[in-house]
């Protein structure tokens, strides 16, 4: 997608919608000089809407922001297993959805998603409390509960609040490239990228310090992916067997090790493609890839994209 157009983002709020699923796109993709965004608040109607947890909203929108918009995201809301949205709101997302609009959801927003029916034959999450309750309503749905996002193209479906932000930040490198997602995250003070294969939450058998310690390697290896890095030198940063730390890592983000450091590098190698003019060659040396063939079969195989195609769509040029 163009960085060059101005993307038009509806939020979608429902009855008893969670305040912090309605306020992290609205957030996120709000507009400002950084960010070639539009965002409309909507609801079946315009006016007030009843929130969850203590909050009301006022919308000034009503179904027909879901015309105007490229993506609309569906926050979550109370009771998704017991209330089924309005119809009007079912043929709405239908309607956008059929007109060429992604349709992203946060948290229990998937139970709206998966009444239109786009989501069956899909893989598709939503809340750990709720990913059974989803299997059961809509039993077509491949639920997955182990993971913080799923990426089906057209729709697109997140786990629990916080990892809406994961889900925003990847619609953002998606639509503007590596550098502008990183410049969201850091205004958020989040994560830059949690891949969506990441598990929900860790295992309560996991001691925190373990947790704190293979962060800082993570971290540690992030400032050296210019180097040689094996297994065994990130297990050792870890004070842990490599097998506890491929087991634990794969747990953890939803990689293996080198399958991590692998992806570190192209996100690496994609925000100088986008923000300077090396080359190839010279990119691949900076990354720990060696040459710019190995940088360009990487790229194709993990993004699906040339570097040098990579650089028309996203590079300060465009």
């Amino acid at each position: 997608m163009s960085a060059s157009r101005l993307h038009r983002v509806a939020v979608l709020v429902s009855e008893g919608a969670k305040p912090l699923d309605v306020g992290i796109p609205a957030q996120v993709f709000t507009t400002r000089a950084s960010m070639p965004y539009e965002v409309r608040v909507c609801g079946a109607a315009p006016g007030p809407v009843t929130g969850g947890d203590g909050l009301s909203y006022t919308v000034a929108h009503g179904l027909e922001a879901l015309a105007w918009a490229d993506i609309v995201f569906v926050p979550g809301y109370r009771f998704p297993d017991r209330d089924d949205p309005p119809p009007a709101v079912v043929d709405a997302l239908t309607a956008a959805h059929e007109r060429g609009a992604r349709l992203a959801a946060i948290s229990t927003g998937a139970f709206t998603l998966a009444a239109t029916g786009l989501l069956d034959g899909k893989r598709a999450t939503t809340h750990w409390h709720y990913t059974r309750a989803l299997a059961a309503k809509h039993p077509r749905v491949r639920v997955d509960e182990n993971v913080l996002f799923v990426d089906e193209g057209s729709v697109l479906t997140s786990a629990g609040a916080a990892s809406g932000i994961d889900l925003c930040l990847h619609v953002l490198r998606g639509d503007l490239g590596v550098a502008a997602s990183n410049h969201a995250a850091r205004r958020l003070v989040a994560a830059p990228y949690r891949s969506g294969g990441q598990a929900q939450y860790v295992p309560r058998s996991v001691p925190e310090p373990l947790g704190e310690r293979f962060a800082a390697t993570r971290e540690w290896a992030l400032h050296r992916l210019g180097e040689p890095l094996t297994l065994e030198a990130l297990a050792e940063h870890a004070a842990v067997s490599p097998r506890t730390f491929s087991r634990r890592f794969l747990d953890d983000t939803g990689y293996t090790p080198m399958q991590w450091v692998m992806r570190a590098r192209i996100d690496v190698a994609r925000e100088q493609l986008e923000r300077s003019q090396r080359s190839v060659e010279q990119i691949a040396a900076d990354v720990g890839l060696g040459t710019g063939a190995n940088l360009r079969l990487h790229f194709q195989r993990i993004l699906g994209t040339t570097p040098s195609e990579y650089r028309r769509t996203f590079g300060r040029q465009a």
